[in-house]
């Protein structure tokens, strides 16, 4: 699978095609800002991916659709797909045209007909992807898949930014997840899982599966079996305590255990009725009126009581007086007369003077003070008994009304224990009905283990086959030739530690420089022009081994602007412009030109037919260099995206 054309079309149906050669060097250079890098990203964008990564400004501002024509043995095939749209990152419509030999379609005959999922069945079949699933051990978590075309994109394009990193030797290896379906996918396009192996290493994932589930089982039979004497007889101990169960006398077999806890499942609870809290307030609010009352009742019953204690003294205060005052009544009398005399008083002094009368007019009013208190005291004892009375009823009332409320109060508390009680004994019979579910008499662990020797015998007979004990060792050939390649285009280069041999860790996704005294990983290694010689000589390593061994991997290779590390600067790098002149002055020249010629010489010599497309800012005077520009340098215009091409109608 290699690529024929790049085409883009503006929104009033103006179209502009830039065309490649499938078998070779293809270089496009120029100044900054016109659409170089963006190439790349069309070319995924139409190989199935969703996600439209076209940078903003005027690519996606004046461009319509985009197209590109992809060639296969004997066909071509066209996938084009609209933009997106304002506002959108994303578009999963297409349009699929298939024949031996396609020129760009018009802009009226452009429609949707498809859609990414179909793109990328459609490429993985004419790629030649076998039928395949990841491995993915038991243990973890994530779920198995198939490797398709999208998962080549990592050995396909070499972005700004990425082929220079110490970091990341692939592309998109830092994104989530994205390392681990490396790992995953590249034996399988390396060719370590061979389609033939497909349905028997199906089979094989299936009989482990089950065999570790049967052995899971077996295990936990056989401790049920050793626990059932403390386990089994702690659960009838609980069910006994709480009435679910009634033995007569202890178990002494594990059948009567299994028995005694298999009826216990059986136990309903009993029924519940309903609390009467209603009841319990209304007899609350009763008490709290009643003892009100009494309050009431004693409050008036004290007043009495003081008022009759008052009344007592002012009658022994009043008695006192009026005896003194009757003693005048003792006075002598005239014995002709039959008057009071005044004692020492001349004679015949009757009771006509002013004390005399002063003195009977204060004993007539205390006897009849006297008088009015005497008749009031039997009805202030009677008032007095009266009160009494009520508050002893009234006590009495309290009593009985406390007693009520404290009847009402036990009787839901034995609701509420009756409650607890079913909750209690409800948790002990799920227990048991557990314990007896995954407790396997001996029977059935016998027939467990007699399917797990035939389940190991077929697993034997299905590794066999498949010859999955050998895949490690494959993978590490596969990789150790690939390896040794890596070494020589490191050579090539100049890279530092080129004297020793390099190795490609798929374990960890880098370059490894096996030195004598300690392994030197990518990252801890300086310079930009190293980690540039170590991700291509990756690359073109890993790409020669596919194109020898026919592995399903498109034969091309995108690089964007990687001389830029012969640079003094990025600002040098960007005035060069696609001049001869700046290259030469502003560049380690001799670099760049080392460059490009193993580039050449790669698609040349070392793997025939093989394309890669570069985008540079460099430009060099040989005539193969010249030979494989896909344009003349893009200035502005020329470009990518033409002068005039309106931004919407």
């Amino acid at each position: 699978m290699k690529i024929v054309a790049i085409i883009v079309y503006s929104h009033s149906g103006s179209k502009r095609v830039l065309l490649f050669n499938p078998d070779g060097l293809n270089i496009i250079t120029g100044r900054s800002s016109t659409g170089k890098s963006a190439l790349s990203e069309i070319v995924e964008y139409c190989m199935g991916r969703s996600t439209f990564n076209v940078p903003e400004g005027v690519i996606r501002d004046k461009v319509s659709w985009y197209g590109v024509i992809y060639q296969f043995a004997g066909e071509q095939v066209l996938v084009a797909k609209p933009s997106p749209g304002s506002g959108h990152s994303s578009c999963s419509k297409a349009m699929i045209r298939r024949g031996a030999a396609l020129a760009a379609p018009e802009f009226s005959e452009l429609a949707a007909n498809s859609d990414d999922d179909t793109v990328v069945s459609l490429l993985s079949n004419l790629l030649g992807i076998p039928e395949n699933q990841t491995d993915v051990p038991l243990h973890q978590s994530r779920a198995s898949y198939s490797a398709t075309i999208k998962h080549t994109y990592f050995y396909l394009f070499q972005k700004i930014g990425i082929i220079s990193s110490k970091e990341q030797l692939f592309y998109r290896q830092n994104e989530d997840h994205m390392q681990q379906t490396i790992k995953d996918t590249l034996p399988i396009l390396l060719g370590v899982a061979p389609q033939d192996r497909l349905e028997i290493e199906s089979k094989l994932r299936e009989a482990r599966r089950e065999l570790r589930i049967l052995e899971k089982a077996i295990v936990e039979a056989m401790q049920s079996r050793r626990q059932l004497n403390t386990n089994g007889v702690g659960l009838l101990s609980e069910a006994r305590q709480l009435g679910i169960v009634k033995p007569d006398r202890a178990p002494e077999t594990t059948e009567e255990i299994l028995d005694l806890l298999s009826d216990a499942v059986k136990w309903k609870p009993a029924t519940v009725p309903d609390e009467d809290s209603g009841r319990i307030s209304a007899l609350e609010n009763e008490l709290f009126t009643l003892r009100a009352e009494r309050k009431t009742l004693k409050q008036r019953l004290e007043a009495a009581r003081l008022f009759a204690d008052k009344g007592d003294g002012f009658s022994r205060e009043a008695g006192e007086q009026q005896d003194r005052l009757a003693s005048i009544n003792a006075l002598p009398r005239n014995p002709q007369t039959g008057a009071w005399q005044w004692p020492f008083a001349e004679e015949n002094l009757g009771m006509d003077s002013p004390i005399a009368a002063a003195l009977l007019a204060e004993l007539h009013s205390l006897n009849t003070e006297m008088a009015r208190v005497t008749g009031e005291r039997p009805q202030l004892q009677s008032f007095i008994a009266e009160l009494d009375g009520e508050i002893a009823e009234t006590n009495r009332l309290i009593r009985d009304k406390e007693q009520e409320l404290a009847s009402a109060i036990a009787t839901n508390e034995a609701i509420a224990r009756l409650g607890s009680l079913n909750n209690a004994a409800a948790k002990v019979v799920g227990r048991i009905s557990y314990f007896l579910d995954t407790f396997s008499p001996e029977a059935d662990v016998a027939e467990s283990e007699k399917r797990k020797r035939a389940l190991q015998r077929r697993i034997e007979e299905l590794e066999k086959q498949s010859g999955a004990d050998d895949s490690k060792e494959r993978l590490a050939s596969i990789l150790n030739i690939i390896s040794s390649k890596i070494s020589s285009y490191a050579k090539e280069l100049r890279a530092e530690f080129s004297e020793y041999n390099f190795r490609l860790d798929l374990a960890n996704l880098t370059v490894v420089v096996d030195r004598p005294d300690r392994p030197i990983p990518m990252h801890r290694t300086g310079g930009g022009a190293n980690h540039l010689a170590y991700h291509l000589g990756t690359l073109l390593s890993l790409h020669q081994f596919a194109a020898a061994n026919g592995r399903p991997i498109p034969q091309f290779l995108f690089l964007d602007q990687p001389t830029q590390v012969y640079f003094p600067s990025e600002t040098a790098y960007k005035e060069a412009d696609g001049s001869f002149e700046r290259t030469e002055a502003d560049s380690d020249v001799e670099r760049v030109r080392t460059l490009f010629a193993l580039l050449h010489r790669f698609v040349t010599e070392l793997c025939p037919g093989f394309q890669i497309i570069v985008t540079e800012h460099a430009n060099l005077r040989e005539e193969w260099f010249q030979q494989a520009l896909a344009e003349q340098p893009w200035t502005k215009p020329p470009a990518l995206i033409p002068e005039g091409w309106p931004t919407s109608l």
